[in-house]
């Protein structure tokens, strides 16, 4: 059976997370520098095998002093842990465009299965004459099953932040010749 290799776009595709601050609203974050791809079969993306990686330091939240404490051992430890890595096992139709992706997610040391899901956005060639497809990924972790066990309190005994990390992803990947 012949397969296409896909190369993710940075320039074309962005990595949030979303996390309640003081439990009354949302902060967000991006992972600026990442890399990723996906081995499908040639006329089809079902089954495809995904692998990705992001850079712990490109952590950007619009507040250096935040930023800089995520990458602290409070929380991401960038300096022992500088990437969170996530391969599959599972990609497959649901129904439409939407699909149910599979994988381990490596975070600060800790491997552990997580499910996502994933909407197909389409298919097109760019101007170069590429094929290009695009999926917005979506999904909940919980950060203390990932060792982010950060756990101030506010002065009414509420938690400074939520623990579930909404991830966001919008994916554009390109086919490699």
């Amino acid at each position: 059976m012949a397969t296409t290799k896909w190369v993710v776009d940075p320039a074309h595709s962005e990595v949030q997370f979303k996390i309640k601050h003081l439990v009354i609203s949302t902060i967000t974050g991006s992972f600026n520098n990442f890399e990723g791809g996906a081995t499908s079969d040639q006329n089809d993306f079902e089954s495809a095998e995904i692998h990705f990686s992001l850079d712990v330091n490109s952590i950007d939240t619009n507040v250096e002093m935040r930023d800089n404490h995520l990458k602290s051992a409070d929380f991401f430890d960038a300096e022992q842990f500088p990437h969170i890595t996530f391969q599959s096992n599972y990609f497959h139709k649901v129904k439409g465009d939407n699909y149910k992706l599979s994988g381990l997610l490596t975070l600060k040391g800790i491997t552990k299965p997580i499910e996502l899901d994933a909407e197909y956005g389409g298919t097109e060639r760019d101007a170069q004459g590429n094929i290009r497809i695009g999926f917005e990924v979506t999904g909940l972790l919980s950060r203390q099953e990932f060792g982010l066990n950060y756990m101030q309190l506010t002065d009414s005994g509420g938690m400074l932040i939520g623990e579930d990390v909404r991830l966001i992803a919008n994916i554009q990947l390109m086919r490699h010749e």
